[in-house]
């Protein structure tokens, strides 16, 4: 199956930032951790662009925006953690929200089979292998193999329109 885009006659135009962030604060995601070593130190940040992709393999993808100063490490790295937060977290998940040098200082972790920085206390938490990095506009997209994943019997954090919520406290529908 082939597709064909067809050419633009005019100029194409963009919504202004400031409506899109209120398009996208009507999405709700998961908030995750997206971490790996820089040699022996751990680097960290908060990440909500986070997705899976499929099960069988299992293939997860996440994007990191370019400025970030975590972004140079899990550009070089071959594997990287992804933790889910859990509602318990808001403390973690506000650290790594921010441009702190040493983010992981009083946090406990430890090491995947592969190193990367697996925080304790995650709603699931899993060791990736970068496969891919797409360059997009501001951000790479890392398409990632997951090598180990573990998920524990706690609720998951939420957010969304700019707050954080606890995943479990949600209304089902009928």
């Amino acid at each position: 199956m082939t597709s064909t885009i067809p050419p633009r006659n005019t100029p194409m135009t963009f919504p202004d930032p400031d409506l899109m962030k209120q398009v996208n604060s009507r999405f709700v995601s998961g908030v995750t951790v997206v971490a790996a070593l820089d040699g022996d130190t751990p680097r960290g940040l908060a990440v909500n662009a986070f997705s899976s992709i499929s099960l069988d393999p299992p293939t997860v993808m996440v994007a990191v925006q370019h400025t970030s100063s975590t972004h140079d490490c899990l550009y070089r790295t071959g594997h990287l953690a992804i933790n889910i937060l859990s509602a318990g977290q808001l403390d973690v998940v506000n650290t790594f929200a921010t441009k702190s040098a040493d983010k992981f200082a009083g946090l406990d972790w430890t090491p995947g089979p592969h190193g990367s920085p697996l925080l304790e206390g995650s709603a699931a938490r899993m060791e990736v292998e970068i496969r891919e990095r797409l360059l997009a506009s501001t951000h790479t997209v890392f398409i990632c193999r997951v090598v180990h994943a573990e998920a524990a019997d706690i609720p998951s954090m939420v957010y969304s329109a700019g707050r954080f919520f606890d995943g479990s406290a949600l209304d089902p529908l009928a």
